[in-house]
């Protein structure tokens, strides 16, 4: 079945987890949060692909997962905080999952990140630049082929002007 799409859908690199991604998801999220118990963890250490056999993932999920494939996985379904529980069990702190995810260096993203985060330049929609390029190609008219204008300064109310 497929997605359906919503308007967060259009922000570049960000899979928000909605309704529908946690239905999606459901057996991302309960693998991930077994990995909480020790016995769990020894399990799928010792057979990732067998422990995995518990849980109802699809063959996109399973592959995934037996990658480590963090973004594919969030696609899918998966909680970002449920798939950290995955990179503990291999030794990975959040952050180095998030370095991982944004394809670069735990040293580049953690000065990213005290510099303020990911610029909003190119971030904010993958359509919302299409939209502002048409908009400036039509010398500023809006989608009726209108020109925009500034809204008029709003007059003063009645009491203002007896006064």
């Amino acid at each position: 079945m497929a997605r359906e799409r919503h308007d967060y859908d259009d922000i570049p690199g960000t899979f928000v987890f909605d309704a529908e991604r946690s239905r999606q998801g459901y057996g991302i999220n309960m693998f991930c949060m077994s990995l909480m118990k020790d016995e769990n963890r020894k399990a799928f250490k010792a057979n990732e692909a067998e422990y995995l056999k518990k849980f109802n993932l699809t063959p996109e999920q399973t592959n995934a997962i037996l990658k480590r494939d963090y973004n594919r996985m969030l696609e899918l379904g998966g909680n970002i905080y449920f798939a950290a529980k995955l990179g503990a069990t291999d030794g990975h702190s959040f952050q180095h999952l998030a370095a991982l995810m944004t394809g670069s260096t735990q040293q580049d993203y953690a000065a990213m990140m005290l510099a303020g985060g990911r610029s909003v330049e190119g971030n904010r929609s993958r359509s919302g630049k299409k939209a502002a390029a048409k908009s400036r190609a039509a010398g500023g008219k809006s989608a009726t082929g209108k020109r925009k204008t500034k809204s008029k300064p709003k007059t003063k109310t009645r009491s203002a002007k007896r006064k």
